[in-house]
């Protein structure tokens, strides 16, 4: 995706450092954070430099070949073992961080070059899910019709993968091969990902798009303006059920009482075939201050921090929800769009 003319991909490495967009500054500012070390890595996907399923687990997959390039000679592997672990605690819900750790780390393993299997492994994680999501896009384009209105929640665009995105991949498909849309974008409380990020990629984009507040979405269903709602995904259990951004079962749930198609897009690395349904999912419980507190831009363009509820209040704040599969029509993968039925996602992984 282009920012101000330039093409950038969310997350990259080079050398030693790993690049990545600074998405807590977004949309007021627009800065690459580079990071030294795989604790800095860990750093920016505990504090959500980098956020998004894709885009964490390209990380996570950076950050385990930064420890294996840090690792002394003695004691490598207690090294390694011990950046592993660091990199898994730093976000508990999103399968592809497991999924890209245990990959990078599995192929040093079984070479006789460790660094370099590592490395190399890394940056092929990263491509497979930019192509991946280039995919789903072509894929998920022939489900939308000139002239559609879409719902999207959280930001599961090009942000929160390497590239492209997910949920919002068919939608730049769909405006690439000429078709007029437009998205309702839900603002997505408390860290309003989808008015901050997802609203700014639409608008790079030239997408028609409004931000919606989050509770208005059944009120703008009911009235028959949502033709289709997509969404993206953190961890899909073998039985379809989805854990997504906080929020999402709402949506799901109105969008069936109201006969909307509701997807979600994700690649297969997002599969979690050992996590038999929803209720085995851990859920992210952060941090009561992403409530209490939001940031924005002054008139005289200043970042500030403000308390914007009661003071001495405490707040409840879980990052995630799980979607049962009986309210998703279908889900968008690199490999095809199929049901969320227990058979159908076992068939998927023996193509």
């Amino acid at each position: 995706m282009k920012v101000n003319g330039k093409h950038y991909k969310t997350v990259w490495m080079k050398g030693n450092f790993v690049y990545l967009i600074e998405q807590n500054l977004l949309p007021f500012q627009f800065k690459v954070f580079k990071s030294k070390t795989y604790k800095e890595t860990c750093h920016a996907i505990k504090t959500m430099i980098v956020r998004g399923a894709g885009a964490i687990g390209a990380t996570a997959g950076f950050a385990m070949a930064q420890g294996l390039l840090e690792a002394p000679k003695k004691g490598f592997w207690r090294y390694a073992q011990k950046a592993k672990i660091e990199i898994e605690a730093t976000r508990p819900t999103a399968q592809n961080l497991f999924f890209a750790v245990n990959r990078v780390f599995n192929s040093a393993k079984s070479s006789k070059d460790p660094v370099k299997a590592g490395i190399d492994e890394a940056q092929r994680i990263a491509k497979e899910d930019e192509e991946s999501c280039k995919t789903i896009g072509k894929l998920g384009n022939e489900l939308i019709k000139d002239g559609f209105s879409i719902e999207t929640h959280c930001n599961a665009g090009w942000l929160a993968f390497v590239d492209y995105g997910t949920a919002l991949s068919p939608i730049y498909a769909a405006k690439r091969a000429g078709k007029k849309v437009f998205v309702y974008v839900d603002e997505t409380r408390p860290r309003g990902q989808g008015a901050r990020l997802t609203a700014w990629e639409l608008q790079n984009e030239n997408i028609p798009h409004a931000i919606l507040p989050d509770n208005a979405g059944a009120h703008i269903m009911s009235l028959g303006k949502v033709d289709l709602i997509i969404v993206g995904a953190d961890r899909i259990a073998a039985n379809g059920d989805t854990a997504n951004k906080i929020g999402t079962l709402e949506k799901a749930i109105c969008a069936k009482e109201y006969g909307i198609p509701f997807y979600v897009t994700a690649p297969t690395s997002t599969f979690d075939l050992n996590c038999t349904k929803g209720e085995d999912i851990i859920i992210e419980e952060r941090s009561e201050e992403e409530v209490l507190y939001q940031t924005g831009l002054l008139p005289n363009k200043k970042r500030e921090r403000i308390l914007v509820c009661s003071p001495y209040s405490h707040a409840i704040n879980p990052a995630f929800d799980v979607t049962p599969a009986k309210y998703i029509t279908g889900i968008i993968t690199e490999k095809g769009i199929v049901k969320p039925m227990k058979e159908a996602i076992k068939k998927l992984f023996s193509k």
